[in-house]
């Protein structure tokens, strides 16, 4: 008897917390964000109109509008905001309603594109020079005048120094074999490199090439290319997203979209600060989009197509990656993975 009523009590129990559970909030808003003719895809230069949709006519006190994450001045119940430093990709437009002693909130998701096509670019060979045909480039970059180099690959990945003119291999350090190199910056005499899916990238001492320290990746979970532009890092993680990090903590505080006047790029690898821009080569295809670090659009594409056949061909040869800018020199090199050259380019408008 005892053992029925300690059934039915705890059966009882546990309705009544299901129940209360399943009521607890609401399913529905009674608002919602409208955009004017229900658009929700912009250019830059063009308003963003919406209003608030009270359906049950709720007695509003105030509404509190924000984009990208930043409050902004409206009228009552509605807010035009017109796109111009604004950032670029996938936006969220939000509404904090107040009323009758409760608040709630909603929004619309936005895309917003570059008001201009990407200028298109081609390329002339100045010199050629030799390159490892065994490195899974990764990431390249000068310091100095003097060429690092990132690899890839379970095993084989590694960290190296080395001469433009002859392609020799003068310092390196390998990785664990369970780590898969990728992109690299150096950034006040320190080389940090990433790993692939590890979520993880280490840091160097340049001169020694031995490994300092580490550090993670917080919100991305991938490592692709990195660059920096004197005071910040930039981190591209294969998805439509470059990250901006503290060069300090590399903690990863913001992030860009890739972006031209019609889509929203992904897959975006190997990164270059080239005077005041982003140059990345899109990971399979043999072209460098050139990137608006302020807002991320894609403000011009280069052409690399027949770079690939100059090169030998062999077994393991695989797609263009690694961009390096001699800011000494003003000259751009261009190398791909399992590649036996490096080429110097000049970059001419199509």
């Amino acid at each position: 008897m005892m053992n029925k009523f300690n059934f039915l009590l705890l059966f009882s129990l546990t309705f009544l917390f299901f129940s209360c559970g399943s009521n607890s909030g609401k399913k529905t808003s009674d608002f919602s964000l409208k955009t004017a003719s229900g658009k929700t895809e912009f250019q830059l230069g063009e308003s963003v109109r919406a209003s608030l949709e009270n359906k049950k006519e709720r007695e509003i006190d105030s509404v509190q509008f924000y984009f990208e994450n930043k409050r902004i001045s409206s009228a009552r119940n509605s807010v035009a905001i017109k796109l111009k430093e604004h950032k670029l990709g996938n936006q969220q437009l939000k509404a904090v309603v107040f009323y009758e002693g409760e608040t709630d909130t909603v929004s619309q998701n936005l895309k917003i594109y570059n008001d201009s096509a990407p200028v298109t670019y081609t390329y002339n060979i100045v010199n050629t020079y030799p390159h490892d045909m065994n490195a899974y480039t990764q990431g390249l970059e000068f310091y100095n005048d003097s060429l690092y180099e990132s690899t890839g690959q379970y095993g084989s990945s590694t960290l190296r120094m080395v001469d433009l003119e002859s392609g020799e291999v003068l310092q390196e350090t390998k990785l664990p074999d369970n780590y898969f190199g990728e992109g690299l910056t150096i950034w006040k005499d320190k080389i940090y490199q990433l790993s692939w899916r590890q979520g993880e990238g280490f840091i160097y001492n340049r001169k020694t090439l031995k490994k300092t320290g580490t550090f993670s990746y917080n919100n991305s979970k991938e490592g692709w290319g990195l660059t920096h532009d004197g005071e910040k890092l930039y981190k591209s993680d294969g998805t439509e997203k470059i990250w901006i990090l503290d060069p300090e903590t590399l903690a990863e505080k913001d992030f860009i979209q890739t972006v031209t006047n019609r889509t929203i790029s992904t897959r975006l690898n190997e990164l270059e600060w080239v005077d005041g821009k982003i140059y990345a080569n899109t990971y399979q295809k043999d072209g460098v989009a050139i990137i608006n670090p302020e807002n991320g659009a894609i403000e011009g594409l280069i052409d690399f197509r027949g770079l690939r056949e100059k090169v030998t061909q062999h077994d393991k040869l695989d797609v263009l990656n690694g961009i390096a800018y001699n800011p000494n020199t003003k000259r751009l090199y261009v190398t791909g993975k399992n590649w036996d050259k490096i080429f110097e380019v000049e970059i001419v408008e199509k």
